[in-house]
C-alpha cells in the first residue's frame, strides 16, 4: 500500500488487513482507526470492516475508512475463499476450538474415498444452521450471549452457496480443505455438518480467509505493519 494523505483517508480507502490469531475483527478495526487518527491528528474518522472473522480464524479482513464505509455492504456481498482444517471424531458446542470437546465419535469407518464422496454433498446451494456461538442477533441480543447462559435457541436454516470445495490433504483424523462460498456461509457449520454426514462428528480446528472477491490475503498486512507504516 502506497502511503496516503489525510485527504485520501477521509475521501475513502480500502485497507487489506491480515488478521492475526486471537484478534477479534473489532480489535483489528480499532487498531487501524487508532493508527490513522494518530498519524493525522484526527479527532474522528469512520472505519469499519466488511465481514467478520472469528478470533480463532486468521486472514483477510477488508477495512473501509472514510467515505468507503458507505461501500461496506458492496464488499460484504462478494464471494469468499477459505482454507482450513476439519478434525473428525469429536464435536464442540461452538463447532470450533472456542469451546471444549463435548462428544466423541467413531472414525474407523472413515476412508479417503468417503471424505471425497461426502464433499460432493456440500456443493451448490445448501441449507445450514448458523452456530449457536455466533454474533448473529436474536431479539436484539447476540446468539453467543444466549449460548453462554445455557439457553436453548431455535435456529432456522439459511440457504448459502458453496461454489468450490476442494480437499487439499487428508491425514486422518484430520483433513485440509479450500472452500469458495457466498456471503453468510459459516465454515464452522460446514465442519459440524460434514461430521454428521460421515456418521461421526467433526469440528473446525483451523481457518484462514484467503480471498474476498478479487482481493487476496497475499496483498494484505498485519495491523502491526500498518501501524509501523503510518508511523513513518
Amino acid at each position: 500500500m502506497v502511503l496516503k494523505t489525510k485527504e485520501d483517508f477521509l475521501e475513502g480507502q480500502l485497507i487489506l488487513i491480515d488478521k492475526p490469531l486471537n484478534w477479534s475483527s473489532f480489535q483489528a478495526v480499532n487498531a487501524v482507526k487508532w493508527s490513522i487518527r494518530k498519524r493525522f491528528q484526527l479527532k474522528k474518522i469512520k472505519v469499519g470492516h466488511a465481514g467478520t472473522l472469528d478470533p480463532l480464524a486468521t486472514g483477510l479482513l477488508l477495512i473501509c475508512a472514510g467515505k468507503f464505509t458507505k461501500r461496506i455492504s458492496e464488499f460484504q456481498g462478494m464471494p469468499k475463499e477459505y482454507e482450513g482444517t476439519i478434525s473428525l471424531g469429536s464435536s464442540t458446542p461452538s463447532y470450533d476450538l472456542e469451546t471444549a470437546v463435548d462428544h466423541e465419535y467413531p472414525t474407523d469407518h472413515i476412508t479417503h474415498e468417503l471424505i471425497h464422496k461426502t464433499r460432493a454433498l456440500f456443493l451448490g446451494k445448501i441449507a445450514q444452521k448458523p452456530p449457536v456461538f455466533s454474533a448473529l442477533k436474536k431479539d436484539g441480543k447476540r446468539m453467543y450471549e444466549y449460548a453462554r447462559e445455557g439457553k436453548d435457541l431455535e435456529i432456522k436454516d439459511r440457504i448459502v452457496e458453496i461454489l468450490e470445495f476442494e480437499i487439499l490433504e487428508i491425514n486422518l483424523p484430520e483433513f485440509r480443505f479450500r472452500i469458495q462460498c457466498s456471503k453468510g456461509t459459516y465454515i464452522r457449520s460446514i465442519a459440524h455438518d460434514f461430521g454428521k454426514a460421515l456418521d461421526s462428528g467433526a469440528h473446525l480446528s483451523a481457518l484462514r480467509r484467503t480471498k474476498i472477491g478479487d482481493y487476496n490475503v497475499n496483498n494484505a498486512m498485519t495491523p502491526e505493519v500498518f501501524k509501523e507504516m503510518m508511523s513513518v
